[in-house]
């Protein structure tokens, strides 16, 4: 009813409106929608006054009054102090917002400090107040604290700042609202505390960094330079420099060194620069000054030698090199390459480079090293030598044979090395008896142990089988041993199962040097025993014709032996060689029989694309030593293709047309062209002419008109069949094809075509691909339906092409062939023969419908038989 009434009067004054609604809360104090009209009705009043006018005053006791009961209402609380703010009334705003905190539920209190945040960031706010009210904020809502650090940096307040950032690195459960990680606070906190050391008080600055440098190491350069930079703004300029050459002496990568590197040169400059313009006598003042960023620190040092700064600027940039070694090998200690780079560097200090011999042994681990280790402990040796001291070079060589190398080749590269020191100063009997010692089995070496389990052991208990061992031991005994040993030690590489080929043929080839022929065949049969093809085909190689060189046709049937074995383990790829120079044997010393057998053997055994040279040799060969029977018996076998003798077509095709040749030139012109005939299957006229070339040279020389004609019959007919492929492929193309005339054939750009529309429709006729019909198409009337019988049995039509070429048939050919021999005269009357076309009689064709020949079913037969006639 108060509502209605308050309506009906909307019209009249203020003052009149507002006693209605004084009486209507005064009846009603607890309506909220009273309270809201009647404020709104003030506040509408109130609008652009200035702060100081009494209405202000009025609605703000107007909203006191609302409160008294309306204090649990959101609404009503953030319009009043929305007000207050407008007013810029401080203290009482700041009163106000601590007491909606106090009514307000906590579920309201966000709504409260989205407008009490904002109180604080206006101009005129006090900071000791601001800091207050964000601290009790954070209780709260402890998420927003880079709110207040944001606050407090604005302010200039570094020490709260630093303070309140520690808080939040420390806190692991700590996530930043802005999206910045730990790391980025950590960078955050360093620049603050070190760039305002003297703000940033009861920390523990040092503490902090380190802390950081431990925990994050993609910016240690960073955080060390930042340390030195907080000493430096203290003026503790040595301190400064001791957290420098900590920084180079701990940093890991190289980024990280060449910015503490750069700094602290920086620095050192700075300083020399800043005693320079002062002068010597002058100690540097406590005061400001402006580094290479742009950022201020006191320039103040107790030293005032200039000399000596000099000095360590120059020392300094002299250490660089140094320095960046010891980081790549902080890096990875058992570099092995790095290790040498240092001792380069040292290069003309005997103590350095000893001192860093002496830690890079004792520091790669033989199971880690990047690089081969046993190069560090030969260098080492290799170092005493050169500067005369052979006695700590043999104590270096000794403590290396002792390492666990990963590989057994690195341990018998140091002992090579080792003798091969011993060699250069003349210690002959030394190089051979550490070479003995080497070489020598383990006391304790078990037999029955396998390949894998003698693996697993230290390499020094397999050394006994190292190859690259043995073989300058074998070097050593030829050279300084006697027979006898050097014997022993080839003997032992073979009886340990370790020998090579190479190894293998030295050894006979050492033999045969000391004309000890049949020790050394031994070798070459336990050498053929122990390996298999390809590594034993030079060992067969070199034992065959030492053998044969030897002995000759003396040991014929021993030669023959080792032939035939050797010829069973070879691979037919790998015995034509064999296979010749057994066929060389036999003939120079045995049997041409046997050679021939030897010949036949080779054409049945190495590979196709091998034979045809061995055919010609064999040949030439056979011609030699038994005549034309044999050689025919040859090129009939080679060309008759059957296994194992075949031939390629290519290899065919040319063994023809030289057995054609050689009966050529027999005088056997017959049996020539039947060769020739056989071996036409295989030429193709479009891809071969040659061949037909040579077949038509023949013809015209040794033939007549009538063979002519049947090569070229011959020819016609070859063509074709290699041709044939390709016609079947053009039917499937034009069956595939589209229609000729139709939309699709335009579309794609071709024209109508009367050739393709006959072709076409010659295929549409016949449900067989590839056939062409010839104008008549027959059914059988039994299979077809009484009314359709007949019109499906009629001859189906097809036009006449205007481009065909008529050719003649073969059987007209042979009528020509035949009557070739009546001479021009029967050819001049036939020419005046007139034909008379007559109808066949239908009983000739019986009761099969569409048999009847017609001139439309075979356009122009008629005019070619006149023409075949006439010639």
């Amino acid at each position: 009813m108060w509502w209605r009434y308050i309506e009906a009067r909307k019209h009249v004054s203020a003052r009149r409106k507002y006693l209605l609604y004084e009486r209507a809360l005064k009846s009603l104090p607890g309506s909220y929608k009273l309270w809201i009209a009647y404020l709104a009705e003030r506040r509408l009043a109130v609008r652009g006054l200035s702060p100081t006018d009494g209405a202000l005053e009025a609605l703000n006791n107007t909203y006191e009054r609302a409160l008294v009961t309306m204090h649990k209402m959101p609404r009503i609380w953030l319009d009043y102090l929305g007000l207050l703010v407008d007013q810029r009334l401080v203290t009482r705003t700041r009163r106000s917002f601590d007491r909606a905190l106090c009514a307000l539920p906590i579920t309201q209190h966000d709504r409260i400090w989205q407008l009490y945040l904002k109180f604080l960031m206006q101009p005129g706010i006090p900071t000791e107040t601001a800091v207050r009210v964000y601290r009790r904020y954070l209780k709260i809502e402890p998420t927003h604290a880079e709110e207040h650090i944001a606050y407090l940096k604005s302010k200039e307040l570094w020490g709260p700042a630093a303070r309140m950032l520690v808080k939040a690195v420390d806190d692991d459960t700590f996530v930043s609202l802005e999206g910045k990680s730990k790391h980025q606070l950590w960078l955050e906190l360093c620049d603050i505390i070190t760039r305002h050391p003297r703000e940033v008080t009861g920390l523990k600055v040092d503490a902090i960094l380190r802390s950081g440098i431990r925990k994050f190491t993609n910016e240690v350069g960073r955080l060390w330079a930042a340390l030195a930079d907080y000493y430096i703004r203290q003026g503790l300029y040595e301190k400064a420099r001791d957290v420098y050459e900590e920084g180079l002496t701990t940093v890991v990568t190289v980024r990280d060194f060449s910015l503490i590197f750069d700094t602290l040169t920086q620095f050192e400059e700075t300083l020399l620069q800043h005693q320079l313009q002062n002068g010597a006598d002058d100690e540097p003042a406590a005061e400001d000054g402006v580094d290479s960023d742009g950022e201020d620190f006191a320039l103040k040092d107790d030293g005032n030698d200039i000399d000596l700064r000099l000095a360590r600027l120059q020392h300094l940039t002299e250490r660089r090199p140094e320095l960046l070694s010891s980081v790549m090998l902080r890096q990875n200690p058992h570099n092995v390459h790095e290790w040498h780079k240092r001792v380069k560097l040292f290069e003309g200090n005997p103590g350095r480079q000893i001192t860093t011999f002496t830690e890079a042994v004792t520091t790669v681990d033989p199971n880690l090293a990047i690089g081969k280790l046993h190069t560090l402990w030969i260098g080492f040796a290799r170092f005493y030598e050169r500067h005369g001291d052979i006695d700590n070079a043999r104590v270096v060589f000794e403590k290396a044979i002792q390492v666990p190398f990963k590989y057994l080749d690195d341990l018998a590269t140091v002992w090579c090395e080792w003798a091969e020191m011993e060699l250069q100063h003349k210690q002959f009997r030394r190089a051979l008896d550490l070479m003995r010692r080497a070489t020598a089995a383990p006391l304790n070496l078990d037999r029955r142990k396998g390949a894998k389990e003698e693996k697993e052991g230290p390499v020094q208990g397999r050394l006994y089988r190292s190859l690259r061992l043995w073989s300058f031991y074998v070097d050593l005994e030829e050279s300084l041993g006697t027979l006898e040993s050097t014997k022993a030690v080839y003997s032992s590489i073979l009886d340990l199962r370790i020998a090579t080929p190479q190894i293998v043929l030295n050894y006979a080839e050492f033999l045969q040097e000391h004309k000890y022929w049949e020790e050394a065949f031994q070798v070459y049969e336990r050498g053929v025993a122990l390996f298999r093809y390809p590594h034993v085909r030079e060992i067969w190689k070199a034992y065959l014709s030492k053998f044969v060189q030897r002995y000759g046709g003396s040991k014929l049937e021993r030669a023959r032996d080792l032939f035939r074995q050797a010829l069973d383990m070879a691979p037919p790829d790998s015995s034509r060689e064999l296979f010749l120079q057994f066929a060389a044997l036999e003939e120079k010393h045995g049997l041409s029989r046997s050679a021939m057998a030897v010949y036949e053997r080779a054409v049945r055994t190495v590979p196709v694309s091998e034979r045809f040279p061995l055919y010609e040799l064999y040949l030439a060969r056979a011609s030699d030593f038994f005549g034309v029977g044999k050689v025919r018996e040859i090129y009939e076998t080679a060309i008759e293709g059957q296994e194992p003798y075949n031939l390629s077509e290519e290899d065919t095709k040319r063994m023809c047309q030289r057995y054609a040749q050689l009966e050529r030139k027999l005088g056997e012109v017959d049996r020539a062209r039947a060769i020739l005939v056989h071996a036409s299957g295989l030429a193709d006229p479009r891809t071969d002419p040659g061949f037909w070339s040579e077949w038509q040279a023949f013809e015209v020389a040794h033939g007549n008109e009538d063979t002519f004609r049947e090569m070229m019959r011959i020819k016609r007919s070859v063509a074709a069949s290699y041709s044939q492929t390709h016609f079947n492929t053009s039917i499937v193309e034009a069956t595939l094809a589209p229609e000729p005339g139709s939309a699709a054939a335009v579309e794609a750009g071709g024209r109508p075509d009367e050739m393709q529309a006959l072709e076409a429709a010659a295929l549409r006729q016949s449900n067989i691909p590839g056939f062409v019909s010839a104008g008549v198409t027959q059914t059988d009337p039994s299979m077809q339906p009484a009314d359709k019988a007949p019109a499906q049995a009629a001859a189906v039509s097809v036009p006449a092409n205007q481009e065909d070429i008529e050719l003649a048939d073969v059987d007209d050919v042979d009528e020509e062939e035949n009557g070739a021999d009546q001479g021009g005269a029967a050819a001049a009357a036939d020419a005046d023969i007139q034909l008379q076309q007559q109808a066949v009689p239908e009983a000739v064709f019986g009761s099969v419908p569409g048999k009847r020949p017609s001139a439309e079913a075979a356009p122009g037969a008629l005019e070619r038989f006149k023409r075949a006639k006439a010639q």
